[in-house]
């Protein structure tokens, strides 16, 4: 059961005011009488200054990507693609409106601290009882009784249960600024995949198309080489399965396009005829700057990481707001109006009231109660810290798998570059060869395939790097950055504005 006692003290007479001091300062002294459950063993967040890569882990490049990182690759169709998206998603309009809900929430809070006041007027008609406490001629008849109040109020908030109450709000508007800074950067690393996955396909087609041409050839030659006796019938089915397999993996790249064109269309919210008019790109060589090292000056930009300190951050908040229910509050009230009985009266001077008084609330007997809902904040808070030390142990282990996956792809691309390089070396030898008449055509388009077909995976590699370096981007939290400006709000990070 919830028990409290409500003093009311009207500052009518410095005795009356002096014995409802001292009986305030009883109640005062009851309510110390309260304690406040201990909570020395509570979980502690992760430092994110001891978050660092493995050594054997090594980074492109010094600098962090900047908030409109895709633009580094300089394809004004990704700017578009990306532009659109971030214009017209759904998903960043249900974070913008998460973000309003949450500011007008803290908007209530902070009127919480200001003097609240109120106009007042009003007017009714009673008949007063003849053997009540009126005597006639009041009693037995009908008057109606006009008056006018303005009235303020004030909490003085000596334990900060309002301001902790505010510093909560301002977390969880944090919090929905980071959701949205999240929801973008989700949104242009997926358009960036995906886009880039589209571009690759194109390019290997164009470069499956030239190498069909040339195993066409080649069938047609073993056939002439045949029809004299100078070839057996194995090397030309060799030729024409090679053929087919090469129609095979055009059909699919086909098929692969198409699904990632409509992906990209899902992405952008683009209608059936609105999706820009995409054209085949040459992969770009450019790539994001990219830290050497991983501290804690990355981990913090990472738009959910932001977020779960913020959570923690709140739930601080409400943890101090529940202590501060253990305690008084005092509220100052006071009031000037009009009132009087006749219409035709009630602006004269004598028909002025005035009220000041102040209010002491004092819980007493519900100690179980106040003591229930700060064990739930305390256990709120706990969840919310240990959901905040996984993420960090997320963001470590994304960021080094990012940057591992980018790291052997590079190597891989330097390894096949070497092969390249040989392939190409003895293609230009059959070439000579062929030009002297020491080498038939058959030879040469067997070089040239080969050649080709090393080009086809060093394409492939290519696309994995794009995709690798676009993963970094994002493990390491895009372009995200907080604001001075709301750090001094409340302590802990804070999130940039979405504009």
């Amino acid at each position: 059961m919830n028990f409290s006692i409500l003093l009311h003290l009207q500052l009518h007479t410095g005795k009356r005011l002096l014995q409802a001091t001292a009986a305030a300062c009883v109640l005062l002294g009851l309510a110390g009488c309260i304690a406040v459950p201990d909570d020395a063993d509570h979980m502690k967040p992760a430092d994110l200054a001891h978050a660092q890569l493995a050594a054997d882990i090594q980074l492109a490049q010094d600098g962090w990507p900047e908030a409109q990182w895709w633009k580094s690759y300089r394809d004004p169709q990704l700017d578009a693609l990306i532009s659109q998206a971030l214009q017209g998603s759904p998903s960043l309009a249900a974070a913008s409106a998460r973000i309003s809900a949450a500011q007008a929430a803290l908007t209530v809070s902070l009127q919480s601290r200001q003097v609240s006041t109120g106009f007042i007027g009003g007017a009714n008609d009673q008949r007063y009882s003849a053997n009540g406490l009126l005597p006639p001629p009041i009693g037995g008849s009908f008057y109606t009784d006009e008056n006018l109040q303005l009235q303020a109020r004030y909490d003085l908030d000596w334990w900060g249960k309002h301001k902790a109450q505010i510093a909560a709000a301002v977390g969880e508007t944090n919090v929905r600024k980071a959701e949205y800074a999240q929801a973008e950067r989700t949104l242009a690393t997926a358009i960036a995949r995906s886009y880039f996955n589209l571009q690759g396909s194109w390019a290997r087609l164009a470069n499956l198309q030239l190498m069909l041409v040339n195993q066409d050839e080649l069938v047609a030659d073993k056939n002439k080489r045949i029809a004299h006796g100078l070839a057996a019938q194995d090397e030309q089915r060799k030729a024409e399965t090679r053929r087919d397999e090469l129609k095979l993996q055009i059909v699919q790249l086909t098929t692969q396009s198409t699904l990632e064109r409509e992906a990209l269309r899902a992405l952008v919210a683009a209608t059936a005829d609105s999706l820009p008019d995409l054209r085949p790109q040459p992969l770009p060589a450019t790539t994001p700057a990219l830290p050497a090292r991983l501290g804690l000056e990355l981990l913090a930009r990472r738009p959910e990481l932001q977020a779960a300190r913020w959570r923690v951050q709140a739930a601080l908040n409400r943890v101090e707001l529940a202590r501060a229910a253990f305690y008084p509050d005092v509220n100052l009230t006071g009031a000037f109006g009009l009132d009087a009985i006749d219409l035709g009266h009630l602006l004269e001077t004598g028909s002025r009231t005035v009220f000041a008084g102040a209010t002491v609330s004092v819980p007493l007997f519900n100690s179980k109660q106040l003591s229930g809902q700060l064990g739930l904040a305390r256990s709120q808070r706990d969840e919310l810290i240990a959901e905040y030390n996984q993420t960090v142990f997320e963001a470590v282990r994304e960021v080094a798998q990012a940057g591992a996956n980018l790291q052997g792809v590079e190597q891989q691309i330097r390894q096949q570059a070497q092969i390249v390089q040989t392939t190409g070396a003895l293609q230009e030898t059959v070439q000579k060869k062929f030009r002297q008449g020491l080498a038939d055509h058959a030879a040469l388009l067997e070089a040239t395939l080969a050649m080709q077909q090393k080009a086809d995976v060093q394409l492939q590699l290519h696309n994995q790097q794009l995709l690798a370096e676009i993963s970094l981007v994002k493990a390491l939290g895009g372009g995200y950055q907080a604001e001075a400006g709301e750090a001094r709000q409340s302590p802990g990070p804070s999130p940039n504005k979405p504009e």
